[in-house]
């Protein structure tokens, strides 16, 4: 049942920036008397995604991860880097499980209404409305996960597409190393762009087996299985495995100005809103770190999208992603010299953008190189 046609706020997307965002109003009083709506074509019941991220400590989510690790793998032709996260923790969590976990926990709140639609136009003018196929709702505040149409015809921005496809795997005998993940492989490669493969052991015969490309194209969807079945045989050397789930997506890495399309009473989230990390399209903790500080923003009565975003590294992220651009193969060394040259603290807390300005030379100093050097002042 729907309250009525007007809300206090209207959450368009029930994806993962959504559900963090209204989870974290209904834990706080300040928004018990508020009325709230999430607006979205599906009810979320099917396994769409995996998110991994890491944390030093337990959160909210102690109970959701389906795996997690403690050590960690880089893979190149030259060597092997061996990371012991500590004090970090890696973490996958299943999309089925935080959706089943946000609709238990938002259940008993009778301000918190679903409306399985889809949003066709929203108008803001002397009220905020927000027109579905079915419906007409109006509301004081919108939060939007779109994707704004721009975007797509932008050519201005430079875009990275993170595209990959993945697929679980059961073997017959146990071949995997249940403590370490891997978490780049570069061994195999697709001419000379940034490719590498995702290797997450969730037990020692069952596994996910991704490969990935940070690239301006994409690829078709066999190009993506060939090489999966390709590293399998010759790198994991299994023979014979069942295919229990397949995964397949394209995460924007890019310099899009998401967040010029804030107002007043408007506010984009998500991947629409530019949250997803421009450098390594992690997202699950930067939008808990994005919906906290919307919620302290509600709180003192500013924008909610006031300070969201910090501009040095929106400037650190422009330059990695120029590098990427203008020089693709230069992937698989960027991503060997920062994992081989700093302490794991150091570049989670910068992947995190919790790092002191210290830190940050640390980092710059690891990657120093002519490909950085013209990138940095391109960038300027």
């Amino acid at each position: 049942m729907v309250f009525g046609s007007h809300f206090d706020y209207i959450i368009i997307g029930n994806g993962l920036a959504g559900l963090q965002l209204v989870l974290k109003m209904a834990s706080d009083t300040f928004f018990d008397d508020k009325q709230i709506a999430l607006i979205d074509p599906s009810e979320k019941k099917t396994n769409d995604k995996t998110w991994s991220f890491w944390e030093t400590e337990p959160s909210q989510w102690y109970n959701l991860p389906y795996k997690t690790w403690e050590k960690a793998k880089i893979i190149t032709f030259e060597k092997s880097i061996y990371l012991n996260l500590s004090p970090y923790t890696y973490k996958s969590i299943k999309a089925i499980d935080f959706y089943n976990y946000a609709k238990q926990q938002l259940k008993s709140h009778n301000n918190i209404h679903f409306i399985i639609d889809e949003v066709v136009s929203l108008s803001e003018n002397e009220t905020l409305t927000i027109n579905t196929k079915k419906n007409s709702f109006s509301a004081n505040h919108v939060f939007d996960s779109r994707i704004p149409e721009s975007f797509y015809q932008d050519s201005k921005s430079i875009k990275i597409n993170q595209h990959f496809k993945g697929i679980v795997i059961k073997t017959e005998s146990d071949v995997f190393d249940v403590d370490t993940f891997t978490m780049m492989d570069y061994r195999l490669k697709d001419g000379k762009q940034t490719t590498f493969t995702y290797v997450l052991p969730f037990s020692k015969n069952k596994g996910l087996v991704e490969f990935t490309y940070f690239t301006e194209n994409t690829v078709d969807e066999c190009v993506y299985d060939d090489y999966v079945k390709t590293y399998i045989k010759n790198h994991l050397q299994i023979e014979n495995y069942q295919v229990i789930e397949s995964e397949m997506g394209n995460i924007p890495m890019t310099t899009f100005p998401f967040d010029s399309y804030n107002t007043k009473n408007i506010t984009k989230i998500g991947t629409g809103g530019g949250w997803v990390k421009p450098s390594s399209g992690y997202s699950f903790k930067h939008t808990e770190q994005k919906v906290a500080k919307i919620i302290t923003n509600i709180k003192a009565n500013k924008r909610p999208s006031h300070h969201l975003f910090k501009k040095k590294y929106k400037f650190y992220d422009k330059v990695f992603l120029k590098v990427l651009k203008d020089e693709n193969h230069k992937g698989e060394w960027i991503f060997k010299q920062f994992y081989a040259k700093n302490d794991i603290e150091t570049m989670f807390r910068f992947l995190d953008e919790e790092s002191t300005f210290l830190e940050e030379l640390k980092i710059m100093s690891s990657l120093f190189s002519w490909s950085f050097i013209k990138a940095f002042f391109k960038t300027l």
